[in-house]
């Protein structure tokens, strides 16, 4: 076989005579590869012997060898020893010498090695084949020849290569990693015991994950000065990892498995314990302190990715984006869900990006070369189930998941690549599962060869513990005290807990609940208002650009008419409103990150909180420019994702409670693409995990004949979630209401996810607009009475949204006293209270209607007919689109057909 690659013979050889003519005539790269290339072959002694100091045919030969090289450097890792279930590669013919023009004569003669340190770059091409067989091809394969920068893949080859991929431990960091298989062996096995048949998602076959994270720990910790770590794994070796390497009791563990549960002390619904997170604190073996969060998981494995990187950049920008080394991200996947799930791609491509990116994150991915009962080549078009993370240009490693040593070494060779270069690197553990995808499942059904295999296998510990024997490191007593210890601690521990749960150990008391919380509806009540002077002053710093800065004309005109506006008090609109909250919020010292697709400019180009000069490109933030003592605004424009970007705001709204956390749809119905997180951590996470989340989503929401892509938010999904004042749904039909709500929030330190249906058309609607005085009294209000309906309407309207506007104008045109209009600005919690209130101002009223644009079978309305008819005792009628399965008709002709009859129909 022949290679005809970029390093093919021929086309070294062509560039040699090329530079032999003119040195100039080839790139610089090339040129110090011939430089280095004479001084080496000058150097070989058998060339040097038969007077062959450049001849053409030691140029051919010397190119080959180069080939070579450069082949067991990018593809050596397909010689790799890596699965444990099946024999090692001999041979690949790939790299075979025969497919590069070498001969068993060749083998013995010497050859000059780019990239080994000067003393050794002279070898027999025998030694040269050992040498990279020894570091490419034993229980490490590597994959970092695609990386672009050639500094990092010197850095790779020079820690790989110069000892061979196979360090010296010390006695003492064996005897580590032999205690740490132990512990995870021996509490898998105390739990299958005691718990026979009941869910755990054993860590056996993958132990090795327990020592690699331990060492990562301790590594990072005392090597590199991390003292905090955000991990996020699936289920597979959770529980394990929580015991033996976060340091959670087993007693804690245990008092899961025996259910125990009081509805005294517990809030909220509660999680599966393979699904719960865990915080705590870890001393090091060097006695460094290291602060280590591992994330709720629900069981879309691979959801809490960006949940995880949000939560690490919360933390980093609290200390400073300089400060990468003390924060670390780590993510363990399994294989089947690293390939097959989105959300995997998503995450990786924030790594880089400046909104997002977290200095590097370590990804261990767990490959148990099986996926639920489904093989690798059902699950992927790829060899490797890494191979979507070489479009970042990251080094992957893949290491045989029975060789614990190598485990230890390649993680912290990833964290030291991550120390050095701010980048993700990828492990791909290969391994197996000793059980099927849980202790209740039976995989003989569907791959009985497989498990065979796997029956008759040593568990990791035990061959550990034998090549120790072999070593001299340990011998039996050793073993069997160590094995002794574990147990015996397990034991006491399962014991207390039994007692605890019989009613005579120490915590079988009841413990004292919490105090309880008043409900939402009266946390909500905040003092949002601010004075003249205050907003007077912001307007005129937000609106006023640096001297020497060059404005497009057309946001010279919108800046001053927004000064304006403020300073006489009138026509405040939208983004005006956005803008003085933003700055008021900032003043007072509370953090504000809005990230969203064009959040900076606004997809309906209304915000521009990025001005940029029209000569240079250079940008200037007006709101970072409020007060000096002021606190940090970010606007982002994030990618194109809506999963992975709100997983992301979410996990950062977690961590900086204290902060005012936004993220924008570009269009609300683009919501629908991170159903997932909103289901599983928004809505929810609180219940399951005790996990509160200030989180504003701004949902671009209305009903305009754009189609149906671009009319919903699909608020009735917001509000069948919305149970146990667990969200707030809003939609403020005015910038004033805007504003409060957006200060409410944040002055308010409220910890519940805030959905906002922001409006599309109204940015720029001569109707919707405010006062000044609307934003320094009052604050927001849930329902907004009509103040121009006559005294005894003889119908009323409930309307939330943009549709007021267009009932109001058609009323005005026909001059009617005869109906109110009320406008329900908070949906959840609903506004009972106030509702009630003005119902009763209105008793003479005949008709009570609901009017909505979302088809009947969406938007409000059968969330609000029950609370109207049966807690209100207002029988509602409706009025808006028929039910459909599309939210909205694509012909526009037919959208202003409906919109005329919901109006004609409302009023009539």
């Amino acid at each position: 076989m022949t290679y005809n690659g970029p390093w093919s013979t021929e086309y070294i050889e062509e560039q040699y005579r090329r530079w032999k003519s003119d040195p100039e005539a080839v790139e610089k790269d090339w040129q110090f590869f011939f430089q280095g290339f004479e001084l080496g072959v000058t150097e070989m002694p058998v060339a040097a012997e038969a007077g062959e100091v450049c001849d053409e045919d030691t140029v051919r030969r010397q190119s080959r060898v180069e080939a070579l090289i450069y082949r067991y450097r990018d593809i050596g890792h397909l010689l790799a020893c890596l699965d444990p279930l099946a024999a090692c590669p001999t041979q690949h013919p790939l790299l075979s010498p025969g497919a590069f023009g070498l001969t068993d004569a060749d083998m013995d003669r010497s050859f000059y090695v780019p990239g080994l340190p000067s003393e050794n770059r002279i070898k027999p091409l025998r030694e040269i084949i050992d040498h990279l067989k020894q570091t490419y091809c034993r229980s490490i394969g590597v994959e970092y020849m695609h990386l672009q920068d050639p500094d990092e893949r010197k850095w790779l080859r020079e820690r790989m290569e110069s000892i061979r991929n196979r360090p010296e431990f010390e006695a003492e960091e064996k005897r580590r990693i032999l205690r740490k298989l132990c512990e995870a062996a021996g509490l898998e096995q105390y739990i299958h015991k005691k718990y026979l048949g009941q869910k755990r998602f054993s860590a056996e076959g993958a132990d090795a994950m327990v020592p690699m994270l331990d060492a990562l720990i301790n590594h990072a910790a005392y090597h590199n000065e991390c003292d905090q770590i955000v991990l996020g794994m699936t289920h597979r070796g959770r529980l394990n990892v929580q015991v033996n390497v976060l340091g959670k009791s087993c007693e804690a563990l245990f008092r899961e498995f025996e259910d125990q549960y009081n509805p005294d002390a517990d809030v909220g619904a509660g999680d599966v314990k393979y699904h719960k997170g865990f915080h705590g604190k870890i001393t090091t073996g060097h006695g460094r302190e290291i602060d280590i969060r591992m994330a709720d998981n629900p069981s879309h494995l691979e959801s809490v990715n960006p949940v995880v990187e949000g939560m690490a950049r919360a933390r980093l920008d609290t200390i400073g984006l300089d400060h990468t080394s003390k924060v670390m991200p780590v993510l363990l996947h399994g294989d089947a869900a690293f390939t097959g799930q989105g959300i995997v791609a998503e995450t990786l491509s924030m790594s880089q990006l400046d909104g997002f990116h977290t200095g590097g994150t370590v990804h261990i991915v767990i490959n148990n070369q099986i996926g639920y009962t489904a093989l690798p080549e059902d699950l992927r078009s790829t060899r490797y189930s890494t191979d979507i993370a070489k479009s970042l240009m990251i080094p992957i490693f893949h290491v045989h998941g029975e060789n614990p040593e190598a485990a230890v070494y390649i993680v912290k060779l990833a964290c030291d690549y991550r120390m050095a270069y701010g980048k993700d690197v990828v492990i791909d553990l290969v391994c197996y599962r000793r059980y099927g995808h849980n202790e209740g499942d039976e995989p003989y059904f569907t791959q009985p060869l497989m498990y065979e295999r796997i029956k008759n296998r040593p568990s990791p510990d035990v061959l550990y513990a034998d090549q120790l024997k072999d070593e001299g490191v340990v011998d039996v007593t050793a073993v069997k005290q160590l094995n002794d210890g574990i147990n015996e601690k397990i034991e006491t521990a399962f014991d207390s807990v039994r007692k605890e749960k019989e009613g005579k150990g120490p915590g079988s008391g009841k413990e004292t609940s919490e105090s309880a919380l008043p409900p939402l509806v009266k946390r909500l009540e905040v003092k949002t208002a601010v004075k003249q002077k205050r907003l007077k002053d912001l307007a005129l710093k937000l609106n006023t650009v640096p001297d020497g800065f060059h404005l497009h004309r057309k946001l010279e005109r919108l800046l001053e008419n927004r000064r304006k506006a403020v300073e006489e008090g009138e026509k405040i609109d939208w983004s005006n409103a956005e803008a003085l909250a933003f700055g008021t919020i900032l003043e007072e010292k509370i953090q504000v990150r809005l990230c969203g697709q064009d959040s900076q400019r606004g997809t309906f180009s209304q915000r521009h909180s990025v001005l940029f000069d029209t000569e240079s490109s250079d940008p200037y933030v007006p709101l970072q420019h409020v007060s000096d003592d002021q606190a940090p605004f970010y606007t982002i424009n994030s990618l194109l994702s809506e999963a992975g970007a709100l997983g992301f705001e979410y996990g950062y709204s977690v961590i900086r409670r204290d902060a005012l956390t936004l993220w924008e749809a570009q269009f609300g119905d683009f919501v629908n693409n991170a159903q997932g997180i909103i289901d599983l951590y928004i809505a929810s996470g609180e219940s399951k995990w005790r996990c509160e989340s200030g989180l504003v989503l701004l949902l671009p929401h209305g009903y305009e004949g754009q189609g149906p892509d671009h009319s919903s938010a699909r608020v009735e999904r917001f509000l069948q979630l919305a149970a146990e004042d667990n969200l707030q749904v809003c939609n403020p039909s005015t910038p004033a209401q805007y504003f409060h709500l957006l200060r409410r929030q944040a002055v308010g330190s409220i910890l519940k996810p805030l959905v906002i249906l922001t409006p599309k058309s109204l940015l720029r609607h001569p109707l919707a607009v405010s006062t000044i005085r609307d934003l320094t009294a009052g604050g927001f209000e849930p329902v907004i009475d009509d103040p121009e309906s006559g005294k005894s309407p003889k119908t009323v309207l409930f309307v939330s949204g943009k549709l007021y506007y267009e009932l109001y104008r058609a009323r005005q045109e026909t001059g009617s006293k005869q109906t109110a209009i009320v406008r329900i600005e908070q949906l959840y919690p609903f506004p009972e209270a106030a509702v009630e209130k003005i119902s009763k101002q209105y008793k003479s009223a005949k008709t009570w209607r609901w009017v909505q644009e979302e088809p009947e079978n969406m938007g409000a309305w059968h969330y609000a007919a029950p609370i109207f008819e049966k807690r209100l005792s207002l029988p509602l009628a409706y009025v808006g689109r028929n039910a459909s399965a599309s939210t909205a008709t694509g012909y526009h002709h037919v959208y202003k057909e409906e919109q005329q009859r919901i109006i004609d129909e409302a009023l009539s």
